[in-house]
């Protein structure tokens, strides 16, 4: 089963994808937020995504920012729109930072990989999380 993690922008959403296994995640694309639905919808069907793991930006201090709220929002719009997938709310705190270093912008294009970059690193943060908690379940 692959996962598929979102880092939705107010123009730009960045995407990234496991490995069937769901061990690797790795950018995917990014897409204009506006034409984020059509294209999830392509995406969920060709790749065979059951999960969608979406970037939830808090302050570093853990609070609410006005992107958090639109964030949310977006995440219930994506649910009512995939009611079979499972939509996943994870913490993405410094991962557009991170891309951002990894990643000088000095293009348009190379902008928009940021996104793809900082949802990989979002995706990457929950694969990690669920393999540990998976060991730590096993005796």
């Amino acid at each position: 089963m692959k996962l598929l993690a979102l880092d939705i922008g107010d123009v730009w959403t960045g995407m990234a994808i496991s490995d069937p296994l769901g061990i690797i995640a790795k950018p995917y694309k990014t897409v204009t937020t506006k034409k984020l639905i059509p294209e999830l919808r392509m995406i969920i069907e060709q790749e065979h995504i059951e999960h969608i793991v979406v970037g939830h930006p808090k302050t570093m201090r853990g609070r609410q920012s006005e992107q958090t709220k639109k964030t949310e929002d977006a995440a219930k719009t994506l649910q009512e729109n995939f009611p079979n997938t499972m939509i996943i709310l994870w913490d993405e705190r410094l991962s557009s930072k991170r891309a951002s270093a990894l990643k000088s912008a000095k293009s348009q294009e190379n902008k928009q990989a940021e996104h793809a970059i900082a949802a990989a690193f979002i995706l990457s943060s929950y694969l990690d999380f669920i393999r540990i908690h998976m060991q730590e379940q096993q005796p």
